[in-house]
């Protein structure tokens, strides 16, 4: 066993330091063996045996812990996946998006003659996105939108802010709603 594991082991949390309140009796936690300390460190699901002393007296006491490990519960969520992008949704969806892009920004002084490159542009971004990337709720991402603002700055075209601001604000109302209407998931 390796010296910082020894150590880490035999290692002792001492409740009557200054650092934790005065009320607190003198308690102090020992693992006694590498299985109790992951127990206690919530990576077995078994529970953990540790020594307390209170006052001076050594007893025995098992603690348990939830009936999961941190471990699965990590593989468990990386084995979800989400469902692959659906093209005629993406086709029907960013149509919604153009659509309602053009009327929320032309009623607006900022963006003068360059309302459709504007349009556009997000439109192109956000087709592309869906696409690609969207396969249901979960996957709705800020991306696409941080994309659209500085693509519109960078080609000195007009209310780039307010353009991804329009863009992602129908997006987190509509997007998710509609995928589970085309999918028929009524969660």
């Amino acid at each position: 066993m390796a010296s910082w594991s020894k150590a880490l082991l035999s290692s002792t949390l001492d409740l009557s330091s200054p650092l934790f309140s005065s009320s607190i009796p003198s308690i102090s936690f020992h693992c006694n063996s590498p299985l109790s300390f992951l127990s206690a460190s919530g990576i077995k699901p078994t529970g953990a045996s540790i020594y307390t002393s209170i006052s001076g007296k050594i007893q025995p006491t098992t603690l348990f812990f939830p009936s999961f490990s941190f471990r699965n519960h990590i593989c468990r969520a990386a084995e979800y996946k989400f469902p692959d992008p659906i093209p005629e949704f993406a086709d029907a969806e960013t149509e919604k998006f153009r659509t309602h892009l053009m009327n929320k920004l032309s009623k607006k002084d900022t963006f003068g003659d360059s309302l459709e490159e504007v349009v556009g542009i997000c439109t192109e971004i956000f087709g592309t996105f869906l696409h690609a990337e969207y396969g249901g709720p979960g996957t709705l991402l800020v991306i696409p939108f941080i994309d659209m603002a500085d693509t519109l700055n960078e080609r000195g075209l007009p209310g780039g802010p307010q353009a991804a601001r329009a863009a992602v604000k129908w997006a987190q109302n509509h997007v998710d709603k509609d995928w589970k209407e085309w999918t028929g998931d009524s969660d």
